[in-house]
């Protein structure tokens, strides 16, 4: 259980960067606009950042993605438990930026602003109760260490609350304006506040594909391609393939592997 009451008490805080540029920078904003974040300790690498974590105990950490001894993933897998929140700090180009977001977890761009920390800090009180402080991260750390992609959790918020789906049992993803409809093993059926533009860049690298403006496929529960204008889907549906795709789609069928 979470007791943290961001609101009503110091808000202890650690910041691991290997770049002393971003390190001020960080402690000049967070002192300047945010009186109620008490920096607590600082870290140039990934085993100085353990060592103030172990020690002080924060109740949030930025955490920088890539430092010269370890990434920020592979320090906090070395941690027993995790009872802070984390803000990742990364770069745009960055390998792991799929990953921060693919697992839903809060980041900030490097080089950020004023606004981009406000709103990650105001993300941080306002959610700190709704998800447990170690379960987005431990969920991301268990996809990383996942072998088969297809056994990885995508994390999605509903208006009945957060919901966790395995890749392999997503058939296809619906366009419904600026929502999305998942089709689910089981005919099971998960609307989303997700766009299929946003769930199309999350899953474009984990055996799915959007052959229409309207569909997003799971190349695992593709049964055949009857002709070249639709798809026969493992749960009896037929999607269109629009014409546009379909020389991209032949292409990714062909190269793609069922994850």
């Amino acid at each position: 259980m979470n007791n943290f009451q961001p609101t009503s008490k110091t808000i202890k805080c650690v910041i691991i960067d290997d770049d002393p540029f971003i390190q001020e920078l960080l402690k000049d904003k967070l002192n300047q606009y945010f009186p109620d974040i008490n920096i607590v300790g600082l870290g140039n690498d990934g085993k100085e950042g353990l060592e103030n974590i172990i020690l002080l105990k924060p109740d949030l950490v930025f955490l920088d993605v890539e430092m010269t001894d370890m990434t920020g993933f592979e320090m906090l897998s070395r941690l027993d438990t995790i009872n802070f929140k984390t803000i990742f700090i990364t770069s745009y180009k960055h390998y792991a930026i799929k990953a921060i977001r693919f697992n839903a977890l809060d980041y900030l761009l490097k080089p950020f602003d004023l606004e981009e920390l406000k709103n990650a800090i105001k993300r941080f009180k306002s959610n700190y109760h709704k998800v447990g402080k170690s379960e987005q991260v431990g969920l991301a750390l268990n996809n990383l260490n996942t072998k088969n992609i297809s056994d990885q959790i995508l994390p999605l918020k509903t208006q009945q609350g957060d919901l966790h789906l395995a890749l392999k049992d997503i058939i296809i993803i619906e366009g419904d304006r600026n929502y999305s409809i998942i089709h689910l093993i089981s005919n099971r059926k998960e609307l989303v506040s997700k766009t299929l533009s946003d769930l199309e860049d999350l899953l474009s690298n984990k055996g799915f594909f959007r052959c229409h403006k309207s569909y997003i496929i799971n190349k695992t529960h593709i049964v055949d391609q009857p002709n070249s204008i639709s798809i026969n889907i493992s749960n009896g549906m037929n999607i269109p393939i629009s014409r546009r795709k379909k020389e991209s789609f032949v292409n990714w069928f062909k190269t793609a592997k069922v994850l």
